[in-house]
């Protein structure tokens, strides 16, 4: 899998199959502050994502 981490400008290429909220908790990420994109469609937590697949994690962005 390709990862992109919106927030940390990083990329990483690893191994991984399995739901979004299963890697979100791998990352230790918390899905109330990101938005996740699989092959530039927006998917919800309980999507699985396999190997072949690219995603970004962006940063949900909020102002007043």
């Amino acid at each position: 899998m390709k990862l992109f981490i919106e927030r940390e400008n990083k990329s990483k290429t690893f191994r991984f199959n399995g739901t979004v909220s299963k890697l979100l908790r791998q990352l230790k990420v918390n899905p109330a502050t990101i938005l996740v994109a699989r092959n530039k469609a927006l998917v919800t937590e309980n999507d699985k994502l396999i190997d072949s697949d690219e995603v970004k994690i962006l940063s949900v962005i909020s102002g007043g």
